[in-house]
């Protein structure tokens, strides 16, 4: 049986997800009665969408690394536990056996639960089921029992699902993104500190009243309130706090004007990409809605993707390029914490991107969001540094010259790998148990009363009430 996932892993990983996607999306586009020339025209269409958006991420992602890392460099901090990046989680997550069979767990757990109404979302995004099985490996590791790692993951799964379901409608109206879910766990976690924060911030006077949304930004502060002219800007202040000392005057100029040209380019060219992938889903959306009116004109299918496809809207990538030198300040001040941010600042989008919906794109608020959920996650990832550096010493990843103790934003951040390896360390099988069951109370509540938990997430009451 392992030769079989083993195969079922390298075909993935070989094709990557520019490949895969599209052929999914295919065969789910005839399934669902799309002619086979627009299913395939469609899918093409997804797949370049996908291609663009990761040339995209890479560009920010090399240099948000590197201004980060210019950045740290500069404070001279000499913390114990190093962000390396997701990369690690990600050995952590294939490393062991429950890695091998986290594609058919979490394919069984999404088929399940859409068979019994508890889900409406259809997860795709096979690439990022990594997250399931990092948290399940790492329950493995810490209890010492495969099994448990293995039911980890599946409880992860449908802890996603959930989240996806509870952000969609917010997500689809917000994002202008019709039949889209993102059953992602760099995402929904973030959502109650969204939530929570958005309901203090609108009770406290004066505070209540700012409102940075693209639009209000761009009508009061004019051409520098333009979301290509704000990424110049900010990518202009982080660049000369960066490289004021990289050598000679040329060279900080040089260094500092390509900072801002590249951040300006994400501003631009992410929504860009994000339009020609909706041109790709807008067939497929069809598709499964005419389908669900023929078969079961009372459900609701929802197609599961990467929180990617969100990161390029101006409230969500202004409000993570805004944090990353206010989380590298954190690091400095916060008493006790160990973790030097590194490799993983251009995981920020992903972190904050379920906020806009809640905080209606108001930047302000998100910033403040932000600042609570990384300052909890250096606390996090401190407490789950000799954890995570352990599993990923088992997983082979070769940790740098220097390091005490490594983790990354990714997951290292997040409550919900910490709470998992938690349950799964001190209460073992009642611990996941309990989350199991958990998951399952509140996908039950959910399906009570969806109208309210969609309107706490984002979504607009009249369009809620309407769709009811």
């Amino acid at each position: 049986m392992d030769v079989v996932l083993v195969g079922i892993k390298a075909f993935f990983d070989n094709l990557g997800a520019t490949v895969v996607l599209p052929i999914i999306i295919f065969f789910i586009a005839l399934i669902f009665g799309a002619k086979p020339g627009r299913a395939f025209r469609a899918a093409i269409t997804i797949g370049i969408a996908f291609i663009g958006i990761n040339l995209i991420i890479g560009l920010m992602w090399g240099t948000l690394t590197e201004v980060g890392q210019a950045m740290v460099k500069n404070t001279g901090t000499t913390l114990t536990v190093m962000d390396v990046g997701w990369p690690s989680a990600a050995s952590i997550a294939f490393a062991t056996q429950v890695g091998l069979w986290v594609i058919p767990i979490a394919i069984l757990v999404n088929v399940i639960l859409l068979l019994i109404r508890f889900t409406k979302t259809l997860n795709i995004d096979v690439w990022n089921f990594w997250h399931f099985a990092f948290i399940g490996s790492l329950v493995a590791i810490v209890s010492k029992d495969f099994y448990l790692g293995l039911f980890a993951a599946a409880v992860a799964a449908a802890w996603a699902l959930f989240f996806g379901d509870w952000v969609a409608k917010a997500i689809q109206h917000f994002y202008g993104l019709p039949g889209i879910s993102i059953p992602h766990l760099t995402t929904g976690p973030g959502v109650p500190f969204a939530v929570a924060t958005n309901w203090v911030l609108s009770k406290i006077p004066g505070v209540k009243k700012v409102n940075w949304e693209p639009e209000n930004i761009q009508k009061n502060w004019g051409i520098f309130g333009d979301p290509i002219v704000l990424g110049f800007t900010i990518g202009l202040v982080m660049g000369v706090i960066a490289f004021y000392n990289v050598g000679d005057t040329m060279k900080v100029i040089v260094k500092v004007l390509q900072t801002a040209m590249n951040l300006a380019a994400v501003m631009l060219l992410l929504p860009r990409m994000v339009q020609i992938l909706m041109e790709g889903l807008i067939p497929v959306s069809e598709a499964a809605r005419d389908f669900l009116n023929r078969r079961a004109s009372d459900r609701e299918i929802y197609i599961g993707l990467d929180s990617a496809i969100l990161i390029g809207h101006p409230a969500a990538i202004s409000t993570a390029l805004l944090l990353v030198p206010i989380a590298i300040l954190m690091s400095l001040i916060l008493p006790g914490n160990q973790v030097i941010l590194f490799a993983d600042l251009a995981v920020i989008p992903f972190v904050v991107a379920g906020f806009a919906p809640v905080m209606r794109g108001n930047i302000f608020r998100m910033v403040i969001a932000g600042i609570i959920e990384l300052g909890l996650g250096f606390y996090i990832a401190t407490s789950m540094a000799q954890t995570f550096t352990a599993a990923a010493v088992e997983a082979k990843f070769t940790i740098p010259e220097g390091a005490v103790n490594i983790t990354s934003v990714a997951d290292g951040f997040l409550w919900t790998p910490y709470v998992f390896q938690l349950a799964g360390r001190y209460a073992s099988w009642f611990g996941i148990g309990l989350l199991a069951v958990l998951v399952l109370v509140v996908m039950f509540f959910y399906k009570r009363n969806p109208t309210k938990w969609d309107i706490l997430a984002g979504a607009p009451e009249e369009e809620v009430a309407k769709a009811a």
